[in-house]
Parts: C-alpha cells; structure tokens; sequence
C-alpha cells in the first residue's frame, strides 16, 4: 500500500479464539468477491487469556498466540494480498490489562516490584504520592483482614520465583520481603491490596473509563510509544499491514501530538481515530488522519429515517406510559444531567479526589491565595465537568487554548457559579483557568507548580472524556428509552432526525475537508445493530400504533397470567427491544434488558446489586415478551417489515456510496439484528456471521450474473456486492478526488427521496420514511431530473434518461444505484 494510501472500503472481523487469523484467511475468497479492499481487524497484539475482544492488552511485544501468532497473521496477509487485499489493524494505545496472573502484564509487574523506580515506572499514569508510594490494587473479593487467609506466599516458575498468591491473582514481590510474616510482607511492598469497592474512591492510577483492570498507559512519553508501537509499527513497514484504526485517542493526554508522532513513525499510512463528534462539533483541525470510524455518518444517516414529529409523539407517550421524573428518563437533557451528576459523584470519585490534590497544590503555590475547602473545591471540579457537552477540551499543557474550548469552558464555568451560588473570582474559575491553562491559574510561578498545573489541564479533559462516555452512553441511553435507535453511540436523542439538506451539506464538508474518513453503520460497539435500529426507526412513522399495541400489553400480561413487569420502564424496553429483534428468544434478550437495568442504576447496578428486583425483570423478560406473547411480538414486527426493509437498504446504499471509506461490519452484508455486546461480537462463524447463513459463495456469483435477489437477505447482500465493487473499480468516482453533488426531486413527495451523484459517473437514489410516503398517497407525480446521458439501474433491470417519475424507479425495490 503506497503512502496514505486509502482503502476503497473495509470488512471488520472480530478474531478471537473462536475465529482466529486462519479461520478469517479462509473467508479472504469470499470477501474479495464481495468488493471491499481490505480487511480490518479487531486487535491482534497478546491480550487477556480467552478474551474475546482484544481490548484488554497484555504484551505490545508479540501477536496473539491465541490467534495463530506472527506466522498465522503473515499468512493470512499472504492469503489476503493473494485476493487483492491488504491488511487494517485496530490497535490500542490508551491502555494495558490487569490480568489475572499479574506477570502476564510484564511492565506492570515490573513496577509492582520495583515501584516508580522501576524501568517501566513513566509507563502507567500512578499518583504515587496519594497513598504513601504505593498503588491501590482492588483485587480482594473482601476487605484485607478478611481476606488475610487467602493469601499466601508461593513458587510459581511462570512468574519467575516466589510470589504472592490470592486466588488466580500473582504479585511480585519486593527484594528482600520474601521471609517476611504476612502482615509485614503486605505491608513492605510497592502495592497496596484492597477490597473491590474501593476503587470508586481511592484508586490512584488512571484507568479506562471506570474499569479498574484496564490501567492507563502514558503513551505521551516518547520510550512508552516506541516500545507499545513496535511491533506494529514493523508490521506496517514489512508490508504485513497497510493501515490502523487507533481506539479512544480522548483517553490520550495529547491526542494531537500522539497522531503527529504515529504519522510519522507510521509513514503516513492510512488512520482512523475512534474520535465521538457531537452533531455540531468539528474534528480537531491538528489531528494528522484520514478521519474518525464514523459515527458521525451513523448519526446523519440513522436521522433521515426518523420522522422528527413521530419521535415527538414517542417522547410524550414514554413519558405518559412510564410516569418516568424528568430527570430519570422522562426528558432527555434532564436525565443526561442527572446521570452526569452520579457517575462523576460516585463512579468517578476517585478521579475529582485526584483533580482536587493537584489543584490544592498549585492554589498553595500561589502568593497570598487562600485555600479553597476540600468539598468546595470538589463540587467545583464536579460542576464544571458535568456541564461540558462534548468528550472533552483539547488544551495544551501551558496553552493556549482554542477559542472553541475557551467559550465552552466559559458557557460550563458560568453554569457551574449559578448551580452553586458562586460569584466571579471563586473557586468554579480557578477550575476553569487550570482547565484552560491560563497564566492566572497559577503558571510561571515556580516549576513545580507548573507541572502541576499542567497535570491539572491534562487530567481535567480525560476525566472529561470518561464522564461523558459513562453519564451518556452507559447511563442516559438506558434511562432515556421513547426510541431505542436513538440511543446509540454518536447520536443525540434530543436531535433524532437528519433533514436531506443537512444529510447533504454533511456529506459535501467530508468531501471537501477529510475525504477519506471512515463511514459505518454498525460496530463492535454499537448498542444495536443497524438493521434493528432501521426497523425501530419506523416506529417514528407510527406513533400512534406503537402506543395502541404497547396500551395492550399490560392487560394481555394479565390475561396470560404473566409474571408482573417490576415497572412500566422494563415492560416498555423489553417489548421495544423485542420488536427490533423480531422474534425474542431468552437466551439474547433476558441478558439484554438485565444489561440495561444495570447500565441505567436507577434500581440495581453493576457494583450493587438488587437480587429480587432482577429475578423479577429476568422472569418477566423470560415469561412474558419471550414467552407466552413471543407471537404478538413477531405478529407486530411483520407489520413493520416492509418499511423497515426500505429503511435497511436505503441506509446501506447511502452508507455505500457516500464521502469516506465505508466499513462493513462482520455478516452485515445480510439483514443482522443484534444487540450491544456480547450479543453483537461473536465470531464471524457463528449464527450472525455472514459467512455461514447459506451457500453465501455461490448465492454471491450467481447474484452478481444476473439471478433475482429471493427475499431481503439476498436483496441487501446484491446491493452490498454491487456497490463495493463499483467503489473498488472506479475511484475516480468514490475516490479523495470524486465529486459529490446532490440531487433534488421534484413534487408533492420530493423530501422522501435522497438522491446524489458521485463524480460524474455514478447515481444513488432512496426511499426514506416510506410509511408516511404511503400514508401520503405514494410518490404521486414526483420525478428525479437525471443528468444528461443514459442511465442504468446496477440493482435492476431499468433504463432511464431525462425527467423519471419516482413511481417508476422504485417500482421494484425501494434504492436505485445508476451509472452512465
């Protein structure tokens, strides 16, 4: 792959010990045939042993053994290159696991025995100084004297020596403690061992999110990224790999300088960044990549098939039906706030103690400044924090800061004095000028308070970024439920739809600033599927039958003699979940709807468990949606097929042929209905894959030479054939360098069609809210006036030139993907 080369479009794979490099080299035929030019994997480099995501890094050193190895991945690129495919890698800079056996994590281990002196002591992000040179280790199951007699000092050859054993826990041990009695052994070493629950409150490394066994890594430092980058950055030299896909870079203290550096390094090889952009907020201007995954695509494209007056009516219902507080789910940004306020009291309690000793210790150094009390200081940091409404400021250690970040700290700093009462000149702005790096927070008085000012800035923003993940995505989303296709990553519920100018303006800013960002429309990450999503959406067009069936249900519940729903909130998201799958099982939707009550912490939680309210919400879930009214479900989801048929083909076409570098999940190529994980990460073998629905290599070619498309599967696997391959064949026309121009319908319907033209030669056009078109009376007379030339239907049989009624170009199926 030539320099910043990019891709035409990528297939992601989840390879885990169920699919592992051999298994995917196999699918490599196939995959060329589909159209895409490169495969992407999920993280590839040791992880956690049996994990099934690759996330949870162990070693930068060495590919997975658990996958094949360094030979198995050369050889599935040999296979790849083979077909005419190249090689993308999802790699993880943020952080490193902390596994069970701890030696598996060897610079962890490291700086368990030797402490910050350790040659791997810069690696983690440890606050060494808030617990007397020690890091907290909440590992125990109880509190240590409880725990006392389950640890014990053992040989173990793997880890090297003699050890400290809890369970399948390993910890190194100091020089020298080896003889030590145990309470004297604990206390001598580098780590302090600690009940679980004390993470929430005294943890004092960096982790990601609020997982304490994945701890942060300072890839800033420039020997940390050279020797976590290594093997990568040789893979992509030796022609192993062409491009990478980098997670989280918000966790990063200085994402900028990371993606200079790794350009760089990388020779500027094609790179995505899993960057969130809310609906208004630019990409950071600096960030040297082609782009984000593309969620912001998800979002422009999930909203132009939801009716904004449907969502509306859904959002009175839920309120009405649940009697949810405003703040608990009855209205969006109510409840995004309350859920701001618990994760950064409770979940995040250890990050503000941390924000809250650096800001002490600047305000100390400053000349004739007065300390703030600590719980004054505390709510500052809190209150400031909750009201940032992106991931996160991008301020420099020292400054300055941007203009953009200035007015948002600002806007929050301005929120933050009203919530509390605080003048000007108080404790909210000296939050404010730290997290903006401004000189009157105490910069340039002496080095020591300097570098914890900038500590302060670089904290400030990862703390940002953490909270809006947890208090939006793992909280609100399950708070908040009138249209589950709403809440899901990258989008807003309080801005459910797209209008066509807007999808269109969207779509030509790619074109023009970064062309060869990333576009998707499912991930491992996603909370629901595309397909399950597109057919929730339609229920924005029929507000008024959602609310007559769900009205139904309590009574039907009764009749059946069900067991009752704990509350209106999981009898309306159990059913609404069962209709996007279509046909409940409880195997999937029972671990679903328990996922959801604990994400949403309003009556149980992951840390706090209420036993009886989830047997109840399992017994419901098992006997009631999933059991005796598992047919109305289907009955109900068969009335909303055909719309949301439309809306899955038209949404993959747009996401198809639209600005940016397409990638197609694993098995998406065919109608996918699943749920956020692990529902959605199984191996591409099994029953979601693609690869394994049918005799998918023959229904491929035969589709391709010209057999009728029997039923949606076939339907959207042609579309997804016939697309890749065009963007494949013809970069003049999908390529940095293609045009993009829209198309206008004219007539009574003309806003149910999206149609544009990508550099010169090529033609989408889709249906969108195609109930309420048929509500209306169907296209009537509306035509698409086509550009000069003649024009075939690559998804058809049609021919056309000139003025074409819309009546005629979908006749058969609701997208059409001309060229000349």
């Amino acid at each position: 792959m030539s320099e910043m080369a990019a891709p035409s479009a990528t297939y992601r794979i989840q390879v885990q010990p169920g699919f592992t490099f051999a298994q995917a080299a196999a699918a490599a035929p196939y995959l060329a045939r589909l159209g895409v030019s490169h495969l992407h994997l999920s993280p590839v480099l040791e992880a956690v042993p049996g994990s099934s995501h690759g996330y949870d890094v162990v070693d930068h050193t060495r590919v997975r053994a658990e996958l094949g190895g360094e030979q198995g991945l050369r050889e599935l690129s040999r296979t790849a290159r083979d077909h005419g495919l190249g090689l993308v890698l999802d790699i993880v800079p943020n952080h490193m696991a902390v596994p069970a056996p701890e030696h598996l994590n060897g610079p962890l281990w490291a700086v368990l025995r030797d402490g910050p002196g350790s040659a791997h002591g810069d690696w983690f992000d440890i606050d060494w100084a808030a617990l007397g040179g020690k890091v907290l280790l909440p590992v125990l199951g109880e509190p240590l004297p409880d725990a006392m007699g389950a640890l014990s000092v053992v040989r173990d050859k793997a880890a090297g020596g003699r050890v400290l054993q809890y369970y399948d826990h390993r910890f190194p041990l100091r020089a020298g403690t080896e003889g030590l009695p145990l309470p004297e052994l604990l206390e001598a070493q580098w780590y302090r061992l600690a009940y679980w629950r004390t993470a929430r409150t005294d943890l004092n490394y960096r982790r990601f999110f609020t997982i304490a066994d994945l701890i942060a890594v300072r890839v800033e430092r420039p020997e940390v990224f050279a020797a976590t980058h290594a093997t990568v950055l040789r893979l992509l030299r030796e022609g192993v790999a062409d491009g990478l896909r980098i997670d989280h870079p918000d966790g990063l203290a200085d994402p900028e300088g990371y993606l200079r550096q790794l350009a760089e390094a990388a020779g500027g090889r094609w790179t995505v960044v899993e960057k969130i952009l809310q609906r208004d907020e630019p990409m950071p201007a600096g960030w040297e990549c082609a782009g984000t995954t593309g969620y912001d695509a998800l979002d422009r494209i999930d909203g132009l098939f939801t009716d904004p007056q449907g969502a509306a009516d859904l959002d009175a219902f839920h309120r009405d039906y649940t009697r949810a507080p405003d703040d608990r789910g009855g209205r969006w940004e109510p409840t995004v706030r309350r859920a701001a306020h618990r994760v950064v009291t409770l979940d995040l309690a250890a990050e503000v103690a941390r924000l809250r000793r650096t800001a002490e210790r600047v305000r100390a150094g400053l000349p004739g400044a007065r300390p703030y009390p600590p719980d004054v200081m505390d709510d500052a940091i809190r209150e400031v924090l909750v009201r940032v409404p992106v991931y996160r400021p991008y301020v420099p250690p020292g400054g300055p800061a941007g203009a953009a970040d200035e007015a948002m700290l600002e806007r929050a700093a301005l929120g933050a004095r009203e919530a509390l009462g605080q003048g000007p000149g108080g404790a909210v702005d000296f939050v404010r000028d730290l997290a903006l790096a401004r000189p009157a927070a105490g910069r340039g008085t002496d080095p020591a308070a300097d570098a914890d000012a900038d500590d302060f800035t670089v904290r400030f923003a990862q703390v940002a970024s953490a909270l809006h993940a947890k208090s939006v995505e793992d909280t609100a989303f399950y708070r908040y439920t009138p249209l589950l296709s709403l809440c899901e990553v990258g989008r807003d519920p309080g801005r459910p739809a797209t209008a066509p100018a807007d999808f269109h303006a969207y779509c030509a800013a790619v074109q023009r600033d970064r062309p060869t960002t990333g576009t998707v429309l499912s991930t491992h990450d996603t909370k629901r599927s595309a397909d399950l999503r597109l057919r929730l959406a339609v229920l924005s067009e029929l507000p008024e039958v959602w609310r007559e069936w769900m009205g139904r249900r309590e009574a039907r519940e009764a009749q059946l003699d069900c067991p009752p729903a704990p509350n209106p909130q999981v009898r309306y998201t159990a059913y609404q979940t069962g209709v996007g799958l279509g046909f409940c099982h409880p195997d999937r939707l029972v671990p679903a709807v328990l996922k959801a009550v604990r994400e949403a912490g309003l009556h149980t939680t992951w840390t706090e468990q209420d036993e009886g309210y989830e047997k109840a919400v399992a017994e419901f879930v098992e006997h009631g949606p999933c059991g005796v009214q598992v047919y109305d479900i289907g009955e109900f989801a068969g009335r909303l097929e055909p719309y949301a048929t439309a809306n899955s083909l038209a949404a993959a076409l747009l996401h198809l042929t639209m600005p940016g570098v397409p990638d197609v999940y694993q098995g998406t190529e065919f109608p996918v209905h699943t749920l956020v994980d692990p529902d959605n990460r199984g191996p591409m073998t099994g029953p979601m894959g693609g690869t394994q629905r049918f005799g998918v290599g023959g229904t491929l070619d035969g589709l391709l030479a010209g057999q009728v498309p029997r039923g949606a599967d076939e339907a959207k696997l042609l579309l997804t054939a016939v697309a890749l391959r065009l963007r494949r064949d013809h970069p003049q026309w999908y390529g940095p360098t293609g045009a993009y121009d829209p198309l206008a319908a004219d007539g009574p319907a003309a806003d149910h069609c999206v149609a544009f033209l990508r550099g010169g030669g090529a033609l989408t056009a889709v249906t969108r809210l195609s109930r309420r078109l048929e509500q209306a009376g169907g296209w009537r007379d509306t035509v698409l006036p086509l550009p000069p030339g003649h024009w075939r239907n690559r998804l058809g049989a049609g021919a056309y030139r000139g003025r074409v009624p819309l009546a005629e170009l979908f006749a058969d199926s609701p997208v059409a993907l001309l060229t000349r």
